[in-house]
């Protein structure tokens, strides 16, 4: 399928001749039919002789709708234009022109219309003048008149030649839909539709829409039903949870990685543009703010972040003139702050390079580290990047900032283990904050290169082992102790007295070395084992008092020992005063 939409001055015959052409009346609204001027957008579609389909998106010509007609002919690639033999071009001729220029639209069809009521030369002559002024001195021409039928034939056989040079779309990459209509059907719920300009749509696949992922509960196209549609392709989509009056022109329906954005650096062919215009782009239209940079850059701030490409064209416009300006060719979807004197300028001087489509080595050397999916929503292909580049899972980073990395990160885990010897590890977040470093992903590929081990979302290096360093000597002693007399756990004054408060505990619990039964009564790692070997040599069951005779210990220790045993299900209490070993 192929989608072409027409433009024209009001009144030139472009409803008319799509229902010429179609069978179909592009006109939806009463109030259409009662004014005779097309208000909104329409719909039609038909097949040309050589089998291919064509939708038409019929668009109005009257000034008062330039906004409806722009957001017809924004996704669009193709143009029907459409100037009366018996009118010749007139004003709105003239903008739906400038339109087209804007949004970079390069193929197209001349169709001087109502061939019937004078002769067409006249007009042709204006109109090729006006075409070739705009640069689109390439573009065929036919006479028709849609009451009597004398030139569709050909018609029908100059689209078909137009077609045979248009380049296919792209249909398995991420695509776009510019919503331009939404409603509620019964039993079914949300419908929008929309030219899909690029990429696939299949049913049960997860877009997103307006920012908010949803799932495709059913496609149509052309008013049929399929599983699949595919670009360039007029679809109307049936969503699963998601209200009608939460969507409308001007959002768009996408699938994979888009970047989303409400300020790009752009290029621009005018150079005097006020600060306030308003923005086209797709279906969208709303008022944008315009910072002239210089050497015909500009940079566009928008309410409402729109999913673009580098390359995108938007057209700027006057609504107090009632006048297109200019068109914008996106060259930046992720520009740079201008916070000093001079910025704007030098900006401008860099943008005066840059190219209408991303290049993965001068976006990576910009940013200096991203991600693969960052580049495919920017437009660039991160399998294209010099073989230099270091890869990290899906993060993509210059050797420069790569080698930096690996040279500090070492000094900053001693720096750490010394300042923290009682952990002697650096936490993985901690490392990369340390570093700036936009993910902790990196570390364990840039520990493997340091030859630090990572475990535990930690880092340190090889054999380094935590101690309570000026604690250390302390625990030392009380290890020696509890080596010659295992159940003889030290008081808390004497743990005091060593300078073992409960932080220090912690730790030797943490690195294995003692185990706190409560209220700081600490034994080695080894006890509950030994214990066990001299409770089960007596006879069961056994009380407290028996326990602590054959441990040689005292209550404090004993009573938290057993219930620890208890816990690890080596024990079994049998009421107030007897246990027993389990077997």
């Amino acid at each position: 399928m192929r989608v072409i939409a027409t433009a024209g001055h009001v009144d030139h015959g472009k409803s008319t001749l799509v229902r010429a052409l179609t069978g179909t009346d592009p006109d939806r609204w009463a109030a259409e039919h009662e004014r005779g001027l097309t208000i909104d957008l329409g719909y039609a579609h038909t097949t040309l002789p050589s089998g291919e389909t064509v939708a038409f998106v019929d668009v109005p010509g009257h000034q008062r709708f330039i906004a409806n007609m722009l957001a017809g002919i924004g996704p669009v690639p193709i143009v029907l234009f459409v100037v009366a033999a018996d009118e010749g071009w007139r004003a709105q001729s003239s903008e739906h022109l400038a339109a087209i220029a804007a949004l970079g639209i390069r193929h197209g069809l001349l169709v001087l219309t109502r061939n019937d009521l004078a002769d067409p030369e006249p007009a042709r002559e204006q109109a090729r003048a006006r075409l070739s002024e705009a640069g689109f001195g390439d573009w065929a021409d036919v006479a028709v008149s849609a009451r009597s039928g004398d030139g569709l034939s050909q018609l029908r056989a100059a689209l078909d030649a137009l077609l045979a040079t248009v380049p296919a779309p792209e249909v398995s990459g991420r695509g776009r839909l510019w919503v331009d209509r939404s409603f509620t059907i019964r039993g079914a719920g949300t419908v929008v539709t929309g030219t899909l300009g690029s990429g696939t749509l299949a049913i049960e696949d997860r877009v997103r829409l307006a920012g908010r992922p949803v799932r495709i509960r059913g496609l149509q196209s052309l008013g049929e039903p399929v599983e699949r549609a595919a670009a360039v392709a007029r679809v109307a989509v049936n969503l699963r949870g998601l209200d009608a009056d939460r969507v409308g022109r001007g959002d768009a329906l996408t699938t994979g990685d888009w970047w989303t954005t409400d300020t790009v650096d752009g290029r621009v062919g005018a150079d005097d543009l006020p600060e306030r215009l308003m923005l086209h782009v797709g279906t969208f239209s709303g008022p944008v703010r315009v910072r002239r940079l210089g050497h015909g850059a500009v940079r566009l701030t928008w309410s409402g972040e729109l999913p673009l490409q580098v390359g995108d064209r938007m057209v700027l416009r006057d609504p107090g003139r009632q006048q297109v300006l200019a068109g914008a060719t996106v060259l930046d979807l992720d520009p740079p702050p201008l916070r000093r004197r001079g910025a704007a300028r030098e900006r401008a001087e860099s943008l005066s390079t840059a190219p209408t489509t991303i290049d993965a080595d001068r976006e990576l050397a910009r940013r200096g580290v991203t991600d693969g999916a960052t580049l495919r929503a920017l437009g660039a292909d991160p399998d294209r990047l010099d073989a230099a580049v270091v890869r990290a899972g899906r993060w993509l980073i210059d050797p420069v900032r790569w080698a930096a990395w690996v040279d500090r990160l070492p000094g900053l885990v001693r720096a750490y283990a010394a300042k923290n010897p009682m952990q002697a590890r650096m936490p993985a977040g901690t490392a990369a904050t340390a570093l700036g470093l936009p993910s902790a992903e990196l570390l364990a590929p840039l520990a493997d290169q340091c030859g630090l081990i990572t475990a535990d979302g930690q880092l340190a290096e090889p054999g380094a082992r935590a101690d309570l360093g000026p604690a250390e000597d302390a625990l030392r002693e009380v290890e020696r102790s509890l080596a010659e007399r295992p159940f003889a756990a030290p008081e808390r004054d004497e743990l005091t007295r060593l300078g073992l408060g409960s932080r220090e505990i912690a730790t030797a619990v943490r690195l294995g070395r003692l185990i706190d039964l409560g209220e700081l009564v600490v034994l080695a790692p080894a006890a509950p084992a030994l214990a066990m070997r001299e409770l089960a040599r007596l006879p069961q069951p056994f009380t407290t008092s028996q326990a602590r005779q054959a441990l040689g210990s005292t209550r404090r220790v004993v009573i938290p020992l057993l219930e620890h045993l208890d816990a690890r299900g080596w024990t079994r209490r049998l009421d107030g005063g007897h246990r027993e070993v389990r077997r």
